[in-house]
């Protein structure tokens, strides 16, 4: 299993950018997908995850509103629309990827990772 994390790079306040992260191994179609991200010196932290089962989505509150996750299962591909984009965005995005079909909030709860695409945002 594979994904494979895209998309990333510097963008000004304000802007959109959107991430993808294509799987190849493993069917999106019956596995929940969450995005993390890692700021530079800090741990990693839940940014958004949506269940395979009903689509449910789930975000964390520095993001709700801006971001919305999505999947094309017919691409096996996952994403994240990022609008109003600020400095504090600025981080390694990861997507992952769970048999469970709950929105999952916990690293623990996701058994493979893409290797992480890297966002800069300037103030």
């Amino acid at each position: 299993v594979q994904l494979q994390a895209s998309g990333g790079g510097l963008v000004q306040t304000g802007d959109s950018l959107r991430l993808s992260c294509a799987a190849s191994g493993r069917a999106l179609s019956v596995n929940s997908l969450g995005w993390f991200r890692q700021a530079p010196g800090m741990e990693r932290t839940f940014v958004a995850a949506v269940s395979w089962s009903d689509g449910t989505a789930y975000y964390a509150d520095s993001v709700r509103g801006r971001f919305t996750i999505s999947k094309d299962d017919t691409k096996n591909t996952g994403y994240l629309q990022m609008n109003n984009v600020k400095p504090e965005d600025t981080a390694v995005y990861y997507c992952a990827t769970s048999r469970s079909p709950s929105v999952l909030n916990e690293m623990a709860r996701y058994d493979y990772w893409g290797q992480g695409t890297e966002v800069t945002v300037s103030s």
